[in-house]
């Protein structure tokens, strides 16, 4: 029951991430100590992504890149920074949902182990009163044969004084 809202949860997180992502690439653009600083990492992205196109396409790396305009750094940054803020917020949701999952795993792996444990002292349980069981049937046995023995052996002596007696009257 959860699972489901859990899912629509992180989907409504990600969704309301992209709005302030918008207000991110705004707050880029107005905003003049946050402008000045981005406008080099948005210089170095573009160098850095120019340098591996031209690479994958087989042409001249050696030759210099044009820095891009105030404006469009300002633009590619205030962009990768919104970029950037979604991914971080899907990417959290992501291992957010694998610790979860991991947790309910182990939870059930416990479980598990638990009625294992139970499992075995129930067996162990059952060992014992077999070998008890087997103890006394035994012992029943060895009894039922000494008393068996017992008779026969009273029975001999009583047909023994028989004859003795039949023969002492003859």
């Amino acid at each position: 029951m959860s699972l489901p809202f859990m899912k629509l949860g992180t989907l409504a997180l990600r969704t309301l991430s992209k709005p302030i992502a918008n207000r991110l690439r705004k707050e880029a653009a107005i905003n003049p100590k946050f402008r000045t600083s981005i406008i080099g990492i948005a210089q170095t992205n573009h160098w850095v992504t120019t340098t591996i196109q031209r690479r994958i396409y087989g042409r001249a790396t050696n030759v210099e890149i044009r820095p891009l305009n105030e404006e469009r750094a300002v633009q590619v940054a205030g962009d990768l920074i919104g970029e950037l803020f979604v991914f971080t917020v899907a990417g959290a949701a992501l291992i957010f949902e694998v610790q979860r999952s991991a947790r309910s795993e182990a939870r059930k792996e416990e479980i598990r182990k638990q009625e294992i444990e139970v499992m075995k002292q129930r067996d162990d349980n059952l060992t014992k009163q077999i070998e008890l069981l087997k103890q006394k049937l035994n012992k029943l046995e060895q009894v039922t044969k000494e008393n068996a023995l017992a008779r026969v052996l009273r029975k001999e002596n009583s047909q023994t004084k028989d004859v003795k007696s039949a023969i002492s009257s003859s």
